[in-house]
């Protein structure tokens, strides 16, 4: 199987994983701290699926990447898998260079759009309102609102226009027919793209091999239950086959996807027992879940995908009409049997 490297200081390792397609293993400043964006060779060029955040230094090592392994051909079409910026903070950048279009699902290009540029006030009082909610101590909360739209520092800008991947479009790219598998729950409209000649699943971040993908309520939407979504796109993956080699972004190459599958259901069933478990003495905050739920101190960047993680545990739960939640004098949410 595959194994894709570990990128010396400065460097992208570039590792071919099947014939007419490659890995490029690029740095981020987080815990989690690489992302693995894919190039596919063409007749005329290169597409590329995802782009890295936007940084200085990812910049260098996309430039690092098209000297050294574009031989001289262009970029024909840039793919986007999901709204995040370690997955396309760097797209209009790489696109205006290219003069290349942009594709990715409907729902995604406009989150990216709206929140590159939205330094609104009623922004940030939706953010005021979403963590104060939440129960946190001062200090929490005060991190967490000094961040302001940290996503616009990681994807400064989107491009204007783009053309639009659906489930079930079929694309040809580096020799293959992949086909788009859309889902939910990490991000709202989160495309995959598999390949029946090999094999071959690019999965993104919806099926990881050693963590669980993040599944979070976010300010804009706190009554959404993304755990629902989840699950429901698992469903849809595991209509694949077994063998499937899955190239998710972080980590490395796998299979038996369907095992990989259940273990992450398995987990969010445990999930939500802890925390059915923990609202029947007393009504529970989302931070006073988030602590049951994650034992290991956490900073303000994994507080943020902690809070909102418990949130979409307890919404699923309230949605299911095992838990039910109420308002306290202070404005907190509290959640109860």
């Amino acid at each position: 199987m595959t194994s894709l490297s570990t990128p010396p200081e400065g460097e992208a390792i570039i590792t071919s994983v099947a014939p007419g397609l490659t890995s490029a293993r690029l740095p981020l400043p987080f815990a989690l701290d690489h992302v693995h964006v894919w190039l596919l060779e063409e007749a005329d060029g290169w597409t590329v699926i995802d782009t890295g955040v936007s940084s200085n230094r990812t910049r260098l090592l996309w430039d690092g990447i098209i000297e050294r392994h574009f031989n001289q051909r262009p970029l024909r079409r840039l793919i986007a898998t999901h709204y995040h910026p370690d997955h396309v903070g760097l797209a209009d950048w790489l696109c205006q260079r290219f003069d290349a279009p942009l594709m990715m699902t409907q729902t995604e290009w406009l989150l990216a759009r709206l929140l590159s540029q939205d330094q609104s006030s009623s922004l940030q009082a939706a953010y005021h309102s979403f963590y104060r909610a939440m129960g946190l101590d001062d200090a929490a909360t005060d991190q967490l609102l000094e961040r302001g739209n940290a996503y616009a520092r990681g994807v400064p800008s989107v491009p204007a226009q783009f053309r639009r991947l659906k489930q079930g479009d079929q694309l040809e790219m580096g020799g293959y027919v992949w086909q788009v598998i859309t889902s939910g729950g990490h991000s709202p409209e989160h495309a995959c793209f598999y390949a029946d000649k090999g094999r071959l699943l690019i999965a993104g971040d919806m099926v990881l091999p050693r963590i669980s993908p993040n599944v979070s309520v976010w300010p804009l939407e706190p009554d959404a239950d993304p755990l629902w979504d989840f699950l429901d796109g698992l469903s849809r993956l595991r209509q694949l086959p077994e063998d499937t080699l899955v190239l998710p972004s972080h980590g490395q190459p796998f299979q038996h996807l369907h095992q990989r599958i259940d273990e992450l259901t398995h987990h969010h069933a445990e999930r939500l027992m802890e925390t059915e478990v923990d609202c029947r003495t007393n009504p529970r905050t989302v931070a006073e879940v988030t602590r049951t739920l994650f034992h290991r101190p956490l900073d303000t960047h994994q507080l943020s995908f902690a809070t909102g993680e418990a949130l979409a545990h307890l919404n699923h739960l309230v949605n299911q009409g095992k838990l039910k939640r109420s308002l306290r004098d202070d404005g907190v949410w509290l959640f109860s049997t």
